[in-house]
């Protein structure tokens, strides 16, 4: 994917990310026989103050591909550039520096806030890891961050089990902030929360990022949820991006098949338009991502198939106004277009 000027102040770009995971076989001689490609080949882009929504079904390698922008994972192949800055380059010190500017609020707040510790070492932990505050500054820090997220600044004393879940999580957004980020990966924040829990995550998230001036992004597989808070979106199929466009251009105007069944299985409130929509209905399984198909890896499931999409990938092009899809329906006539502006 071609990131031209006009795209304006770029906070992160992803080239070509992969991450694989080695199968390996045998119990005392380990030897690889093959890869989990979780992420296969991403790139996009995210400019400073939005919010790329990143969407598709469980296992698609939404949460992989967050967790190595960050280096959790260190990719297998491919390039991230924060501020123009590789992060895949970047070891040790250099690394915990830049995490600094980068941060994650975890899927699960049941599992990602250490029961044994009181919030106010929960939240406080990163203020001593990077040298930021100590003692009374850290725990009045503390208590602001919580104050800021919606919590009682009195509860530092509390244990994770004594909050409920939405309040969990609000823990751990506070944790994320406690050391200024400009970017954060918000992995699923609301998937594990009631659902009147959840608007008041994604109010809380939208104040932030209005307050902070922070970047997003918000990996889902709601699609109210997504279209509400980003400013674009990006689906996800089989460890590749098969399509990215402004919020309202996607819903509006999906262009790859995969997106128009995904968004055909969204509910509408309005009875009568509900009725005389047409769903989508995909047949067969996701194949395995230790065995993807040849080609498009959506031609097992696709509606639309041809002969190509079995033999070819597709690149993944932009259409116009930078509405990125991948899909031989498409890329041929970009090909042809330029050809005539061209010759």
């Amino acid at each position: 994917m071609e990131i031209t000027q006009k795209n304006g102040n770029i906070i992160l770009r992803v080239e070509n990310l992969k991450m694989y995971f080695p199968i390996l076989r045998g119990l005392i001689i380990q030897r690889k026989i093959g890869d989990i490609k979780a992420v296969d080949g991403v790139s996009f882009f995210i400019r400073r103050g939005e919010t790329l929504g990143l969407v598709g079904e469980s296992g698609c390698g939404k949460s992989t591909t967050g967790r190595a922008i960050l280096q959790l994972y260190r990719p297998t192949g491919g390039h991230v550039y924060f501020e123009g800055k590789d992060l895949t380059k970047l070891k040790g010190r250099e690394l915990r520096q830049m995490r600094r500017r980068i941060q994650m609020i975890f899927q699960d707040p049941y599992a990602s806030l250490n029961p044994r510790m009181t919030v106010e070492a929960i939240v406080g932990e990163p203020l001593e890891v990077h040298g930021i505050a100590k003692g009374k500054a850290k725990r009045e820090r503390v208590q602001e961050l919580l104050a800021q997220v919606g919590l009682n600044p009195y509860f530092i004393n509390r244990y994770p089990h004594e909050f409920s879940g939405g309040q969990r999580q609000r823990i751990g957004i506070a944790r994320a902030l406690a050391v200024d980020p400009d970017f954060i990966v918000c992995d699923e924040p609301i998937s594990a929360l009631d659902v009147s829990i959840q608007a008041q995550i994604i109010n809380l998230l939208q104040d932030l990022q209005e307050q902070r001036g922070l970047t997003y992004l918000f990996i889902a597989h709601d699609l109210s949820v997504v279209r509400h808070i980003s400013d674009r979106v990006a689906v996800m199929y089989l460890g590749k991006i098969v399509e990215m466009a402004d919020r309202d251009e996607l819903y509006e105007n999906p262009l790859h098949p995969y997106t128009q069944a995904l968004l055909s299985a969204v509910p509408i409130p309005d009875p009568e338009v509900e009725m005389k929509r047409q769903r989508i209905i995909l047949h067969g399984e996701v194949p395995s991502p230790a065995n993807p198909p040849k080609g498009c890896n959506f031609h097992t499931r696709c509606p639309r198939v041809m002969d190509i999409c079995r033999e070819k990938e597709p690149a993944f092009v932009d259409v116009g106004g930078e509405h990125f899809v991948a899909c031989f329906l498409y890329s041929d006539k970009v090909a042809e277009e330029s050809e005539v502006t061209t010759g």
